[in-house]
């Protein structure tokens, strides 16, 4: 619409172009003909269009306008060359424009460049192909034809700088967003409207909201885009206070806030991470009977699903289908990722195919979804289904694709299928991202892999990504869990700006080497650094003091928790402490604690009590627990094994053969141990009872150096146990 202006101001400009006198009721009768053809229109009825020069004109615009197919456009363009009328720079950016609008850039280019050297200076022309460099992000290429426009003695318009300075900004070169607009200052359009508001968006952008905020000071007149501009600036950059401010600030000046408005209010709040208020600002919008836009309700959807607020979610899905947003991709994409995280990939899979238009972010959305419910190979079947023709574009895996299915399978413990698809992923020639480098750090930890994790680390460090928070999280995990605790802390104090997760991790490293003081000491330097502990640094902190038996300092801490930082003990933190006190051989109160329980004890409770009471050998408070232990959950097997084991202990085989009868009566059966190591960068993995064929001889070897080690350090193995899986099994037989 603003070329079809721009063309009349040129008929008005110049005597040899003058539209066609449009009361003529031969050509208007010619016209509606055409119109109600809606198979296009016909290059013959062209060719032999009985009308003068300038009519001609006129009518193959209007001509070009109608097409919807690109065999007649090139039919019309044909005519066009053939009639010599390719010589008008207004029927040339037409041609410049349609050819961009099918997506034939090169085309486009074609018409521009050949088109005659009079209309060089046709600005409508010079106008059209840089549109159509920017809408396709041919960005440079804008910035090349704008220099050569200025060489060229042709001034731009309030229609040129808007196209060039978006150039600037998607490139996000400052030095040339400032040189264009010095070229605005220069050619007078500092208070053209369009051109300052575009100036906002570019310095929104580039981070420079104090800039944004200065221009938009100066501005003589304001729009409602002048406003929503300000507002969305402050809300890609993270600033929801100056969203707010500035939202603020536009009803004080009696402009009305739009859905636009609200949308980006909305953003501004969930980028900074205030959940809780985006959700209330949202009732408020409704309130005041302001429709949403599908970008709001994409925000609302995806703010319930961070806060676990799945219920709610559902109930935005019946407002998307009462609101009419079924198709739009954005907010089925947040449904997907809604249903994923509650669990429901029958339902996400349900909407993904419900779509007739699918995305990269809508397959991502989809395969997350299956990875959540540990649904690996589902979630690796889409994965393949990746590599398929969707409509004109050939999909294929992104960073985020990747990053779903390695810790889809990392998740589920499949970690060699995990790492060989990290391995793919690099020779696909996709670079990880934080995300992916953190699946992969887990699985090194949870190998442990200490030469993988290194070589992990050394690509991290190429990429810059060591200041990382997640990735630094990662690496501390996988150090402390590797034994290398050294390393650890320095991947700790290497960390930019550190989370709660972050000293929760080094906490828990601490008690893992069973250094408590250091765990206390780093927990007293986070409290003091203004970090407010949550419930997983209890149980870090309070499991660091069990491991060196910090009695006075763990009910010191199990204290503080409650009284000073309001928090409600769960079944972690009781058996923590249960384990603290049993540890040192405070049976009987390790048993109260128990009972006082507000919650049901788990079988890790119980276990953990059970074996305290067998390195004590205690059989009071075991068989005080008896009753319990008889009446947990079917799956629960490990607290059985340690009452068997403790009973043996004390040398009563019969009621340790009576505990492990009644366990396999109750069909439970205790899933052997396993254990990794790296050998020769090779993970090798034990299992208990499982004969290992390569290497078996060597392995026997050096187990018994080991053991003469340990028996010459002064540690004996208590031999009762060497008796027992033989006795035991002779009792079970006459027991049955």
């Amino acid at each position: 619409m603003l070329h079809g202006f721009a063309s009349r101001r040129l008929f008005s400009a110049f005597p040899y172009f003058h539209s066609p006198k449009l009361s003529d009721p031969s050509i208007f009768s010619r016209r509606i003909s055409i119109t109600h053809h809606r198979q296009g229109p016909n290059p013959y009825q062209i060719s032999q269009f009985p009308g003068t020069h300038i009519e001609l004109l006129d009518f193959f615009d209007h001509f070009l306008q109608q097409c919807i197919t690109i065999q007649q456009l090139k039919q019309i363009h044909t005519q066009i060359i053939f009639g010599g009328s390719l010589q008008s720079g207004f029927l040339a950016a037409r041609l410049v424009s349609i050819y961009a609008m099918f997506g034939i850039l090169t085309d486009a280019r074609d018409v521009f460049e050949n088109t005659s050297t009079g209309c060089n200076s046709n600005l409508l022309l010079w106008n059209s192909i840089l549109r159509a460099n920017v809408t396709y992000g041919e960005y440079e290429e804008t910035l090349s034809l704008y220099r050569r426009m200025r060489n060229l003695g042709i001034w731009a318009d309030g229609f040129t700088f808007p196209l060039v300075i978006r150039a600037c900004a998607m490139l996000g070169d400052s030095k040339l967003c400032e040189n264009v607009h010095c070229h605005v200052l220069q050619m007078g359009f500092q208070n053209h409207l369009h051109v300052v508001n575009e100036l906002l968006v570019m310095y929104g952008k580039l981070g420079q909201m104090g800039e944004a905020s200065k221009l938009f000071d100066r501005m003589v007149v304001r729009s409602q885009i002048s406003w929503n501009t300000m507002v969305s600036g402050f809300a890609i950059n993270h600033d929801c206070h100056g969203a707010f401010d500035m939202f603020q600030k536009m009803e004080f000046e009696g402009c009305e806030p739009n859905p636009v408005t609200w949308t980006s209010l909305l953003s501004s709040h969930t980028r900074c991470g205030l959940h809780e208020e985006t959700l209330q600002l949202y009732v408020v919008m409704r309130n005041k009977c302001i429709g949403a836009t599908g970008e709001a309700v994409a925000v609302v959807i995806s703010v319930c699903v961070n806060l676990g607020l799945f219920n709610k979610g559902v109930a935005v899905h019946g407002y998307v289908i009462r609101g009419g947003f079924q198709n739009y991709s954005i907010v089925k994409n947040s449904l997907i990722c809604l249903y994923g995280k509650r669990g429901a990939a029958k339902d996400a899979e349900t909407l993904f195919s419900e779509m007739e238009s699918k995305n990269l972010v809508t397959w991502n959305a989809l395969i997350s979804s299956y990875a959540e419910s540990g649904l690996c190979d589902e979630a690796f079947a889409v994965f393949s289904q990746l590599q398929m023709l969707d409509g004109y574009t050939v999909l294929r895996p992104s960073v985020v694709s990747w990053s779903a299915i390695i810790g889809a399978f990392a998740s589920k413990g499949r970690f060699d299928e995990s790492l060989e698809l990290f391995r793919k992923m690099q020779v696909a020639g996709v670079t990880a991202n934080s995300v992916t480098i953190s699946s992969v750090l887990s699985i090194c930890a949870e190998l442990p892999a200490l030469r993988l994790g290194q070589e992990i680390h050394a690509f991290v460090v190429r990429g810059l990504m060591d200041i990382n928070v997640l990735v630094g999280n990662g690496l501390i995990n996988m150090y402390t869990k590797c034994g290398s605790l050294k390393e650890g802390h320095l991947a700790f104090e290497k960390i930019d700006g550190r989370d709660l997760i972050s000293w929760n991790t080094m906490i828990a490293g601490y008690g893992m080497h069973g250094l408590g003081e250091n765990a206390v000491r780093t927990f007293d330097q986070m409290t003091e650094a203004g970090y407010k502990p949550d419930g997983v640094t209890f149980v870090a902190v309070l499991s660091a003091c069990s491991h060196v038996g910090l009695v006075t300092e763990g009910r010191k801490l199990f204290d503080q928790m409650t009284r000073e930082f309001r928090i409600e003990p769960q079944v972690e933190h009781y058996a923590c402490m249960v384990d603290l006190l049993g540890r040192a051989g405070f049976l009987q109160e390790a048993s109260d604690i128990v009972k006082r329980m507000p919650m049901e004890p788990n079988d890790y409770v119980w276990g953990t009590l059970l074996n305290s009471c067998r390195m004590y050998k205690n059989t009071v408070v075991a068989e005080d627990t008896a009753s319990q232990i008889f009446g947990l959950s079917s799956e629960m097997t490990g607290s059985y094994m340690l009452l068997s084991n403790l009973y043996a202990a004390s040398g009563r085989w019969k009621d340790s053969a009576r505990i492990r009868l009644s366990a396999k009566t109750r069909g439970l059966k205790k899933i052997p141990g396993q254990s990794w190591i790296e050998v020769k960068k090779k993970v090798c993995m034990f299992s208990a009872g499982h004969a290992v064929q390569m290497g078996m001889d060597e392995i026997y070897r050096i187990l018994e150096t080991l053991s003469l080690h340990v028996e010459m350090e002064g540690y004996v193995p208590d031999s009762i146990f060497l008796r027992q899986n033989i006795d035991l099994e002779e009792i079970c037989i006459s027991e049955v």
